[in-house]
């Protein structure tokens, strides 16, 4: 098994420089990495080699200033900031928290599990109907690039491999989750595989093998590109079956990085050239190295589409990562409006926050929305499951937080929906398949929805289970 070069520990965070006003760079040193070459080069040019990912020969390196990097003669780009994708307009004004203690009364299905009823993003995807074909994921591990998670949680400990999970943040373990119910990571993980046992809610795909990487900051949402391109390299080498990837960033063809960790303030991005151009080209192509190494080592990437509401086929020059790479599968977020009234509402609208657009999108899968909050009677009280609260917060995915769960809305929840149906197609083929293989079964599955073919908001259609 191929491993990670690791010249310090623990040092895949997003400031980890040499110092404290050094600054991180990502370096591609071309086809095949000499380390002691590449060390060489790298202190020749006034920088220092932090970190290695020596199967894409792509490096992490500190130096003291932009122009000393500039200035370097090597192919360098900036370790731009990646994170959790933010929902605008979000409303605040409502509790999207639940423990133990909330449960009163069963769900209307009679599963044991007292908050599957909750869980209306299983319908839209059909995973019921898969379970009683008998497919549930078993045999397939998701790598789940994210936050980390609650290890302890009841929901996902039975499920997550403690010995595979690793955490490419400094400072934090794979299993710290934060200091409050909201983790990003263990909603993404419980959508995906959340165990099927008697308590809380269920995954997608109950019987697969969660591995958590955490790429971002628990505390912040924050990470570097290199440590999510880090995660995917890894991924693969443990021989991950699906990854999903509820993260990135979003660049423009201006020159202009976020390096700070502040993706919605441009005010302290950095212009960065590489050959006299922007470096934002030679960015994605570095970029795209581990996903392509992922790939073609037998994962199928999975990532959020974003949240800026964007016609990805008409803006000037908004890229999105990973989603927007060619070896990973792009997913829109989906939603109901109104569904605590109803249950049998249509649950496909396309989110207000989510991006789309033909040439991006691959799949649609339940995101969530807060549409019905502007609604008449999205303010009323429903109760579902036991569990009262304003109407428009069942429009949300609910999902496993730290020590509790929680509502949530985004494009970061519709990809794990996607991830858990890609997990059943795997293990319905007995637990082996290539990504190619997985895409076209995901496109022959899909639910062809709005134009006839693939179109800008559902791409090849709504994801489905097989049945």
């Amino acid at each position: 098994m191929k491993k990670l070069f690791l010249l310090t520990a623990l040092s895949l965070s997003v400031s980890a420089g040499i110092n404290a006003k050094s600054i991180d760079f990502i370096y591609d040193a071309g086809a095949k990495a000499n380390i002691k070459k590449i060390h060489q080069d790298v202190a020749k040019s006034g920088g220092t080699l932090v970190d290695c990912i020596e199967e894409i020969s792509v490096c992490k390196v500190s130096y003291p200033s932009i122009d000393a990097a500039q200035q370097s003669g090597l192919t360098l780009i900036p370790d731009a900031s990646a994170f959790t994708p933010k929902v605008e307009k979000l409303p605040t004004d409502v509790n999207l928290l639940v423990t133990e203690a909330n449960y009163s009364n069963p769900p209307a299905s009679g599963d044991d599990d007292f908050f599957f009823d909750l869980q209306w993003g299983h319908q839209a995807v059909g995973a019921v109907e898969a379970w009683n074909a008998g497919n549930r994921g078993a045999g397939v591990r998701v790598a789940v690039i994210d936050t980390g998670a609650d290890g302890a949680h009841p929901d996902l400990a039975p499920n997550i491999n403690i010995e595979l999970s690793a955490s490419f943040i400094a400072g934090e373990t794979w299993d710290y989750a934060g200091t409050d119910i909201n983790n990003h990571g263990s909603h993404t993980a419980g959508t995906i595989a959340a165990a099927d046992n008697g308590f809380g809610t269920i995954g997608i795909a109950p019987e697969a093998e969660l591995v958590i990487l955490k790429a971002l900051s628990a505390d912040t949402g924050r990470g570097s590109s290199y440590a999510t391109m880090a995660a995917m390299v890894y991924a693969a080498n443990i021989g991950a079956d699906v990854a999903n990837m509820s993260l990135g960033l979003g660049i423009r063809h201006n020159g202009l990085f976020d390096i700070n960790g502040t993706p919605y303030d441009t005010s302290d991005d950095i212009r960065f050239q590489v050959g006299g151009k922007d470096g934002i080209a030679q960015f994605i192509n570095t970029y795209s190295k581990a996903a392509t190494y992922a790939k073609q080592n037998g994962v199928t990437l999975i990532a959020s589409a974003g949240n800026e509401a964007t016609d990805l086929d008409h803006t000037d020059s908004l890229v999105k990562l990973p989603a927007d790479l060619p070896a990973v599968n792009s997913i829109s977020a989906l939603g109901p409006r109104l569904w605590g009234k109803n249950p049998s509402t249509y649950t496909d609208h396309l989110a207000l926050y989510s991006n789309f657009g033909q040439s991006a999108i691959d799949f649609g899968a339940p995101g969530g929305d807060y549409m019905s909050a502007f609604m008449p009677g999205g303010r009323d009280l429903c109760t579902v499951a036991g569990i009262t609260n304003v109407c428009f917060a069942f429009d949300f995915v609910f999902s496993t937080g730290n020590g509790g769960w929680y509502w949530s809305v985004g494009t970061s929840m519709s990809a794990p929906h996607a991830a858990g149906v890609a997990a059943l197609i795997i293990g319905a083929n007995g637990g082996n398949m290539k990504p190619a293989h997985v895409e076209a079964k995901l496109r022959e599955l899909a639910l062809d929805m709005g134009k006839p073919g693939k179109d800008d908001v559902f791409g090849h259609g709504k994801v489905q289970a097989p049945k």
